[in-house]
């Protein structure tokens, strides 16, 4: 029997809301999470989005011959218009021969380009379509889809109030303290989500092996993954805009900026004439502002999360992210006292993990970028 007794003493309470909320207000990249349908199994599995870049890249060039691979290929037509990156000559394709196209020049627009070369990217600017067009005539944009899974992680934390703080009684009646104490811990778990969100690497739970949920750094890093070399300069607006570009090109849409307080600090200084401070409920951050992206002419919001890594700064395409939970696992809070004690516990116990969809088509991570504290003092002393 319980020394201490309370409205919901032996009731067990959803906390998934609650944290929904911490989460939302935190000035972190766990605030991208949306909760999504439960999963049904410790590896959760998801189908990853059919989409397609609108550029090619030229693998070789005889003449008027262009080849690309087969994952371009398959997204041109005869009659397919294309323009070189940062060249306004206008291309049109007479023929497919495999993976072969031969081209023309269908408008110089003021360019000495008479046509592409190895290696150059190719951006797709329509397939007109003639008089009557049947099925199959279309540009297909449909490509098999991939799955990726990620496992679940259990979190718990321990809410303790003794007999003396209770006989205390500064914070009133003792669901208002065990309510205040339950804040504090969900305040705490939203900045363990948010590092297991950047860092953790996934672990197949086991018989004696704890499961471990993915993170941004698992699933976007590495071979490949989008990348922009800094080459050691300062952060700038041609970098991230080379990243854009990146995610542009496989098919996403650059929303966020994610960085340090420090390389945010770099980043604005360039922006300051033109940021603009939001403060609205999808956009939070410990610095938040919105720069014009040059390539697709949208707004992207800067968000410094000082978990982020000095060295490194995200472009991404937030919308393939995701939290579910375990079903019958989220987040909540039961009571624990055992037998005897002086005072009241409760256990918070949730198990849950991170969506990245398209994590290679939508994150694109500038590294190798001069450390922000070297790059503030070198504007100082400009």
């Amino acid at each position: 029997m319980a020394i201490y007794s309370y409205n919901f003493n032996n009731k067990k309470r959803d906390l998934s809301d609650i944290l929904s909320t911490v989460i939302k207000d935190e000035p972190r990249f766990i605030s991208n999470f949306k909760t999504v349908a439960e999963a049904t199994a410790q590896k959760h599995e998801w189908l990853e989005d059919q989409i397609v870049g609108r550029s090619v890249a030229a693998v070789n060039v005889v003449n008027s011959t262009v080849t690309f691979d087969a994952n371009d290929i398959a997204k041109l037509k005869v009659g397919t218009l294309l323009v070189v990156k940062n060249d306004p000559a206008l291309f049109r394709i007479t023929a497919i021969n495999g993976n072969d196209c031969t081209f023309e020049l269908a408008g110089a627009n003021g360019s000495e380009k008479a046509m592409p070369a190895t290696g150059d990217v190719l951006n797709i600017v329509s397939s007109p379509m003639a008089e009557g067009s049947v099925n199959g005539d279309g540009e297909a944009t449909v490509h098999q889809s991939n799955s990726e899974y990620n496992y679940m992680q259990i979190f718990r934390k321990d809410i303790v109030l003794t007999g003396s703080a209770l006989a205390i009684n500064v914070y009133g009646s003792i669901e208002n303290q065990i309510n205040r104490q339950t804040a504090f811990a969900l305040g705490e778990l939203a900045r363990d989500l948010n590092r297991v969100a950047l860092f953790g690497v996934r672990r197949e739970p086991g018989a004696n092996v704890r499961g471990e949920a993915g993170g941004l750094y698992s699933f976007a890093s590495g071979l490949k993954g989008l990348s922009v070399d800094g080459e050691g300069l300062a952060l700038d607006s041609f970098m991230i805009n080379d990243a854009a570009q990146n995610i542009l090109s496989e098919g996403g849409e650059p929303m966020q900026i994610l960085c340090s307080p420090g390389q945010a600090r770099v980043l604005s200084n360039e922006y300051k004439p033109s940021l603009q401070i939001l403060r609205s409920d999808e956009r939070r951050g410990a610095y938040v502002a919105t720069i014009v992206n040059e390539i697709s002419g949208r707004g992207m919001t800067i968000m410094a999360d000082p978990d982020v890594p000095d060295s490194d700064v995200w472009v991404m395409d937030t919308a393939g992210f995701g939290l579910a939970n375990l079903k019958g696992r989220a987040i909540s809070d039961i009571d624990a006292t055992p037998q005897g004690f002086d005072g009241i516990k409760r256990m918070a116990l949730g198990e849950l993990t991170f969506e990245f969809k398209n994590a290679k088509q939508r994150l694109c991570c500038i590294h190798n970028i001069k450390p922000s504290a070297d790059a503030l003092k070198a504007m100082r002393n400009a």
